[in-house]
Parts: structure tokens; sequence; C-alpha cells
């Protein structure tokens, strides 16, 4: 495994923990707009880090490959 995909899955999980913790977020209550934004930055980050998970798996098959 590179060094790139190494820091790629480090990333993705980095996302998806702020993703995460943000969603958990909303279990307080608090305004209309707060949940609206954390609810929105939440899903497009466990979105992102999901996809570069994604990418990162794909890019250490493709160069593992013979």
């Amino acid at each position: 495994m590179t060094y790139q995909v190494v820091i790629m899955y480090v990333v993705a999980a980095l996302f998806a923990l702020i993703g995460a913790g943000l969603l958990l977020a909303l279990l307080r209550t608090s305004g209309a707009g707060k949940v609206y934004a954390f609810r929105m930055v939440g899903i497009m980050a466990v979105a992102l880090g999901f996809v570069l998970a994604m990418s990162a798996t794909a890019m250490w098959r493709w160069s593992t490959e013979p």
C-alpha cells in the first residue's frame, strides 16, 4: 500500500468522523438554521468520506494488479 492510499484513507476517515459528529450533534435541541446546516454538512462529509474510501480502495487494487 502506497503512502498516497494511506493518506486517502486517513482523510476519508477524518471526514466521516466529522460528518458523524455533526449528525450526532443534531440529537441536542437547536434552532432550525443550525439543524439545516449541520444536517447538510454532516451528510456531505460522510458521503465524501465514503467516496474517498472507495477511491482509495480502487487505487490500491489498481496498483497491486499484475
